[in-house]
């Protein structure tokens, strides 16, 4: 590897104990007594998730010996390509629960969505670098870069993951903030998500934060127009919320949401998995119950406790002190990974550094939100630790791209 002494060790730790993390939680959340709940293939779960780690190592080591300038050369064709990967997964993947999100290649399922995202990223990232004045103020950068984002989102929406879609979508106001939207701006373009969330709480509670972000708007802009602009958004997006819930939804996703606000309305129903859920976490106490030793996993109580519910199963078997560790590792990746865009001179490293580190974070936080009923349960795994070869290897990929523009940071010029 070039230039190892520079290479950002700390980061691949934390990957490592972030890993480790994760195959201690599939392993006991798939075997010992709770084994005898479970199919054959989902108890293979820790073998076959051993096998990605491993294969994702060896790529992220392969990737340090890669050209930096490759990352922006492939972008745009990578980006294609996953795309229509996407939309033939659409209409010839593997149906599981209702939608089609794998694609079955030569034996293997590969579900494309988790790849696009980091192509949205790469080719975002290129386009914007490219742009003269880099200033995503300019209302046609900003159009376009936006509709590089919901194109992919809207292919995912398709393929029944509005998780997955969602958190792609989030990605339109942390890169054009990072290219040069106003403040005020920015805050108008992630407005629509908070009064959502608030509005589901309650209208009051939407109506509260939409004054409030508009208020903040007039103090950020200095803009009457624009305050007024967030005002309105916001009553929009309050309107939108309540027939969107009255009309819109399906029965389950509605009673998804309404589990949400109050789980205990349907406790064996809609309801049933937050309680589950918020039980195990809170169980655990301090050190918790012991590897292997928690009833609400061993028993099998707990929904999809190797994907998206494996936080519980921490939270159980290991306690505040195990989700503390937990916390600090993520808290590392994403602090480490901030230091790295901040000190890199290339915009387009940058920008997909920065674009990584807020995917891992949007993740992390959905995941957990959803575990201590603080979202809505919206099946976003959680990096590094949640069960699946392709969520796996392709944030390992993120990352080790990542490490190879820091790797890189002197050489990787501007002005070549």
């Amino acid at each position: 590897m070039r230039n190892s002494n520079e290479f950002n060790w700390p980061v691949l730790f934390a990957w490592a104990g972030l890993a480790v993390f994760g195959l201690v939680a599939i392993y006991s959340a798939t075997q010992g007594e709770v084994a005898q709940f479970l199919p054959d293939y989902i108890q293979n779960n820790f073998a076959r998730q051993t096998v990605w780690v491993g294969l994702s190592l060896v790529i992220l080591v392969a990737i340090q010996f890669t050209s930096p300038r490759t990352f922006q050369g492939v972008a745009y064709i990578f980006y294609g390509f996953t795309l229509i990967l996407a939309v033939l997964t659409i209409f010839t993947g593997v149906e599981v629960g209702g939608g089609r999100r794998w694609l079955s290649i030569f034996g293997f399922r590969l579900q494309v969505s988790e790849f696009l995202k980091f192509a949205t990223v790469l080719a975002v990232a290129n386009y914007l670098t490219h742009k003269r004045d880099m200033s995503a103020n300019n209302f046609k950068t900003a159009l376009t870069t936006i509709l590089m984002i919901l194109i992919p989102a809207v292919i995912v929406i398709l393929q029944n993951d509005t998780g997955t879609a969602l958190v792609i979508i989030a990605l339109i106001p942390v890169v054009l903030f990072w290219s040069g939207l106003p403040y005020g701006i920015s805050l108008i373009m992630i407005s629509p998500a908070i009064v959502g969330y608030f509005s589901v709480i309650g209208i009051p509670f939407g109506i509260t934060a939409a004054i409030i972000i508009a208020v903040a708007v007039l103090f950020l802009q200095k803009s009457r127009w624009y305050s007024l602009s967030a005002l309105v958004l916001g009553l929009v997006v309050i309107i939108g919320t309540e027939v969107g819930l009255q009309h819109i939804l399906q029965p389950h996703q509605r009673a998804r949401v309404e589990a949400f606000v109050n789980p205990s309305l349907d406790p064996q129903g809609a309801g049933w998995n937050v309680l589950q859920a918020t039980t195990a976490i809170g169980s655990g106490g301090v050190t918790g119950k012991g590897f292997m030793a928690g009833t609400q996993t061993q028993l099998r109580f707990l929904p999809e406790q190797w994907t998206d519910f494996i936080y519980c199963v921490i939270g159980e078997e290991f306690g505040f002190i195990g989700s503390t560790i937990l916390f600090i590792l993520y808290s590392f990746l994403f602090l480490r990974l901030m230091m790295m865009a901040s000190t890199h001179k290339h915009p387009f490293a940058q920008l997909v550094i920065i674009s990584v580190t807020f995917l891992y974070f949007t993740h992390f936080v959905i995941n957990i939100g959803s575990a201590t009923a603080v979202l809505p349960i919206m099946g976003v795994p959680l990096p590094f630790v949640s069960y699946g070869g392709s969520a796996f290897l392709a944030n390992t990929l993120m990352l080790a791209v990542c490490l190879n523009l820091d790797l890189n940071k002197r050489s990787f010029s501007i002005y070549r």
